[in-house]
């Protein structure tokens, strides 16, 4: 099992450790400044921490010794480009570095997702980056719109573990996208998912959807789970096509979502009230788990608030380990719970937290 934690909150990177039967805040780091993804590059052991700090935009740091210590690396950024005079001029500005995850190329070979929507990519462990070109260029990417952005972000990237060349990412709001060529091209693979803001001769156009948070099963590749912003999506035919999976006893809408890492039919969400509201149903914070691909689910609570709580988590704020036994979880309103058993049972980790961005086990 995974004995750390990092979350990364709107005032800094806070690092958990095991303690006996419980856990102990470790160290904290980039203190006041917000902190907006974290990723640990299991080839290497390096972290890779996403700052956004607004005018003076987003900054990437690169840490090799477990978060001891921390240099600045490269930002993704996006080329100038030649303007009417023959001179160049400002191309469009990275907002926010949105997601990670690891390259083909071994230890060092990173990809980024960013808003606005570009992926990018750098072969020296963030010292530089360019611009994953036939995505930016594919034509329907005029068509890709901001959701809770103002501009759309490609804020999932899984990378398929038998094969580092073939890559999917997640677009809120442009889809899903495929590339089985290490990038070098791209198909869209949002088929059957359904966009219920759209006139309804537009609910199933592939590139209108908007997903909030994809996940891969590593020990069953072909198995993807979205959480959508209308409902939960799973392909079980390595993205081929989506099935929509209606739960009874709980809200669909959610951001997180997390795939159990040997058992496809396993996954976590977080339900809320949808759209402008974002906030747990009659403000009943829980967990709600699905054990057989989506026919049924359970809610899980406790150990959580019972209180009213009005806690909600955004799409990284959710993670669970190798062994699929051990999650946390954060909330915008700085809560933190850790389950020891699949989600059963959850404790409370010992800090209340700035509004938390995403956490990760390492």
């Amino acid at each position: 099992m995974s004995d750390r934690i990092i979350a990364a909150t709107r005032k800094g990177l806070f690092f958990f450790v095991r303690n006996g039967s419980g856990w102990a805040l470790e160290s904290e780091a980039f203190l006041g400044s917000p902190m907006t993804y974290v990723f640990a590059d299991r080839r290497d052991g390096a972290l890779y921490a996403a700052a956004n700090l607004g005018h003076f935009g987003p900054k990437l740091h690169r840490s090799a010794d477990g978060g001891a210590n921390w240099e600045e690396a490269a930002a993704p950024a996006f080329a100038k480009v030649e303007d009417q005079g023959g001179g160049e001029s400002n191309g469009p500005s990275v907002e926010l570095i949105w997601s990670m995850a690891p390259g083909s190329g071994g230890a060092g070979d990173l990809w980024a997702g960013t808003i606005p929507g570009g992926l990018f990519r750098s072969r020296d462990g963030g010292a530089s980056w360019e611009l994953n070109e036939p995505l930016w260029s594919m034509p329907e990417r005029e068509r890709w719109m901001g959701g809770g952005y103002d501009h759309p972000g490609i804020h999932s990237i899984c990378v398929d573990p038998r094969d580092p060349g073939r890559l999917a990412v997640a677009v809120s709001t442009g889809g899903v996208w495929l590339s089985e060529d290490d990038g070098a091209g791209w198909r869209v693979a949002s088929k059957g998912l359904r966009a219920a803001y759209m006139p309804p001769d537009m609910a199933y156009d592939e590139v209108m959807q908007d997903a909030h948070q994809m996940v891969q099963c590593p020990g069953a590749p072909d198995a993807y789970w979205i959480q959508h912003h209308n409902g939960i999506f799973r392909s079980a035919d390595n993205l081929a096509s989506w099935s929509e999976v209606e739960p009874q006893n709980c809200s669909a809408f959610g951001f997180a979502v997390a795939v159990h890492p040997h058992d496809p039919a396993t996954a976590w969400f977080v339900p809320a009230v949808k759209d402008e509201f974002r906030y747990p149903r009659d403000g009943k914070f829980i967990v709600s788990r699905t054990r057989d691909g989506g026919t049924s689910f359970e809610l899980l609570d406790r150990g959580l608030p019972a209180e009213p709580s009005y806690d909600l988590v955004y799409r990284h704020g959710l993670d669970v380990d190798a062994t699929g036994e051990r999650l946390v979880m954060g909330s915008t309103t700085g809560g933190a719970w850790v389950s020891e058993d699949g989600g059963d049972s959850w404790n409370a980790l010992p800090a209340r937290l700035p509004p938390v961005y995403a956490m990760r086990f390492v």
